[in-house]
């Protein structure tokens, strides 16, 4: 068995409803076990995000899948936070050679997301990481990737209390999720 962690941060929800939605394509597929962890802001004292079972869970990880919100063209505090409280996991390299992907949701089409994928992939090399992206051409006639991303998984969270996100970029997100856990178990020794 793989095991694929999620780590991620939501302010209104609609970062949750995505990572679930990856997180049922990872389900899908056996021989991937999946956890999911949502950053809480109680774990942010004076700006540090200090959890330590949290980063054990993802140093003994396969496969790690960072989410954020994107907020002013960039992830939000909460999320960077924890990622620079990863310094101790980065000098001692324990998450080298693990799959690593993204995903990220915005207000507004385009909302700026491509560069918060590109902090969470920069994030992730430094790391020294394996990148994932979605490997799906953009607007296929399911919906799949209608927002046309490549370097990981983004969702528009419209003005709608009842469906936030799409059921196109909900299918999206399942289908990136199955790509991360195929990946890993078929990639990984």
């Amino acid at each position: 068995m793989k095991k694929i962690t999620f780590i991620y941060f939501s302010g209104s929800g609609s970062t949750g409803k995505f990572a679930e939605s990856i997180g049922k394509g990872v389900s899908s597929v056996e021989s991937a076990t999946l956890k999911i962890i949502s950053i809480d802001e109680n774990d942010i004292i004076k700006g540090r995000y200090k959890n330590d079972a949290v980063i054990n869970q993802l140093e003994t990880s396969d496969a790690v899948i960072f989410g954020t919100p994107t907020y002013m063209a960039g992830c939000a505090a909460q999320f960077k936070a924890f990622a620079d409280a990863t310094i101790g996991t980065w000098s001692e390299q324990k998450w080298k050679n693990k799959i690593a992907a993204g995903f990220t949701v915005s207000g507004t089409p385009s909302g700026d997301k491509v560069i918060t994928l590109q902090y969470l992939q920069a994030f992730a090399m430094q790391h020294g990481m394996i990148w994932l992206g979605t490997g799906e051409m953009p607007v296929q006639s399911n919906g799949v990737n209608r927002l046309g991303t490549w370097i990981g998984a983004m969702a528009f969270a419209e003005q709608n209390p009842v469906l936030p996100i799409t059921k196109d970029d909900l299918l999206s997100g399942e289908v990136f999720g199955r790509r991360i856990a195929d990946f890993t178990i078929n990639h990984l020794r």
